[in-house]
C-alpha cells in the first residue's frame, strides 16, 4: 500500500463555522492544498493521533485484521474502545470501516499526516 498523506488543519469552532458559511456563500473559494480535516485545536488533534491510536494504525497496516474481534485480539483493547477509536479515525478519514459479512474491516487510509495552523 502507498502511504496516503493527510494535511489536516487546525481552527477554533467559531473560525471554521464562519469559514464554512462563506463558501457557502460564494465569498471563499477553497484552495487546492487546503486541509480536507479540520481539528479545532491541537489537543482534539492529539487525542485522535496519540501514541496509542498510532501503534493502532501500525497493526491495522501490518497485520491487516478482517474484523474488529481480530482486531481485539491483537491489541488487547476491548471492542467498545476500538469501534469508538475507529469510529472517530473513520469521520476523520483515517480509518475506513468496511462491512464484510457481519463484521467490520477496519482499513488504514491515511499513512502520513501534514498539520498546518495560523495564529
Amino acid at each position: 500500500m502507498t502511504s496516503k498523506m493527510l494535511k489536516i488543519g487546525i481552527m477554533p469552532k467559531d473560525e471554521y463555522k464562519k469559514r464554512t458559511i462563506a463558501i457557502a456563500k460564494g465569498k471563499y473559494k477553497l484552495k487546492k492544498n487546503e486541509p480536507k480535516v479540520w481539528f479545532e485545536s491541537v489537543k482534539s488533534m492529539a487525542q485522535v493521533l496519540s501514541s496509542e491510536n498510532q501503534d493502532l494504525l501500525r497493526i491495522i497496516k501490518e497485520q491487516k485484521p478482517n474484523s474488529l474481534k481480530e482486531l481485539e485480539i491483537v491489541t488487547g483493547r476491548k471492542r467498545s474502545n476500538l469501534s469508538r477509536t475507529l469510529n472517530t479515525m473513520s469521520r476523520y478519514g483515517i480509518v475506513e470501516l468496511v462491512r464484510q459479512n457481519r463484521a467490520l474491516k477496519p482499513i488504514v487510509k491515511a499513512t502520513e499526516f501534514k498539520v498546518e495552523f495560523g495564529l
